[in-house]
């Protein structure tokens, strides 16, 4: 069973083989003259989209094709040159220019997911009995495509990280002149109104503590819907990963297939390509 859909995986492959150095297919410079051919790079971000999507070990979707310590290797090759994050940035600027992001309006809350392994990002979880957890505060645009996030401890408040997650507004290019910040209860407080919103030029809209307020009646509903999605790349709802810039590279590979997704799905209606589906993915 694949992973994804192949009117997903094509078009994130041919962006993402664009953005990969060329390499010998042997290694030139081996002591012996000769070496294994290099494995290819579609067999293994084959095995990072299973890995991502279903979540399991690299040993268990390891096969003869490709072992699980090439997946690890060619995994902190591409995020040392930085792949998965200009994939993600090419996305968000394909939608950007394609539909048209809402960024009058940006929805920020938190997530509180499993971490039985620890990790440098990992807390002791206040809601799952003290175990393990990893807390992402995420940033949607006003439609809930996934603009940014930062990674910490699931002991740790929202209200500290609301600042740098923000600060994620700048590699956005050009920002519209007013713009809301949806948010909820956990952040009423004169701090966040002073120092993080009226200091940035933003307005706030957050819920009031200890007043009822259905989801629905702000635009904060499109960032727990985006929490849904990621969480269902089972890699990023329980997260066994210790190193920030191995889950950061996964939720970066995890936001450009949600972004590419919601891309086709709302072009399907207005615009005809070669390779367009039959129906309405």
């Amino acid at each position: 069973m694949p992973a994804l859909p192949s009117w997903l995986t094509e078009p994130l492959w041919g962006q993402f083989v664009a953005l990969l150095p060329e390499r010998p297919e042997f290694q030139p410079d081996h002591p012996l003259g000769c070496h294994r051919r290099r494995i290819s790079d579609r067999v293994v971000f084959d095995k990072m989209l299973q890995l991502l999507r279903f979540g399991c070990s690299y040993e268990t979707i390891a096969d003869t094709t490709c072992s699980a310590t090439t997946i690890r290797s060619r995994r902190d090759e591409w995020i040392r040159l930085g792949i998965f994050a200009q994939l993600k940035q090419i996305a968000l600027d394909s939608y950007d220019r394609i539909v048209g992001l809402v960024l009058d309006q940006i929805a920020v809350d938190g997530s509180i997911t499993k971490a039985p392994g620890g990790g440098e990002v990992a807390g002791r979880s206040p809601v799952d009995r003290g175990k393990q957890g990893l807390k992402r505060l995420g940033m949607t645009d006003g439609y809930g495509i996934p603009l940014g996030r930062v990674l910490a401890g699931a002991n740790r408040h929202d209200s500290p990280l609301l600042a740098p997650t923000l600060d994620r507004l700048d590699d956005l290019g050009p920002l519209p002149d007013d713009i809301t910040v949806h948010l909820d209860a956990g952040y009423d407080s004169d701090k966040t109104r002073t120092l993080l919103l009226s200091e940035r030029g933003l307005r706030g809209r957050i819920a009031h503590k200890g007043e009822k307020a259905p989801i629905q009646a702000s635009q904060r509903w499109h960032v727990e819907r985006t929490h849904a999605w990621q969480n269902a790349f089972y890699r990023l709802a329980r997260c066994y990963e210790r190193r920030v810039t191995v889950i950061d590279a996964f939720f970066d590979l995890a936001d450009a297939i949600i972004t590419v997704r919601r891309l086709i799905r709302r072009a399907w209606t207005n615009h005809r390509w070669d390779e367009r589906p039959n129906r309405r993915p």
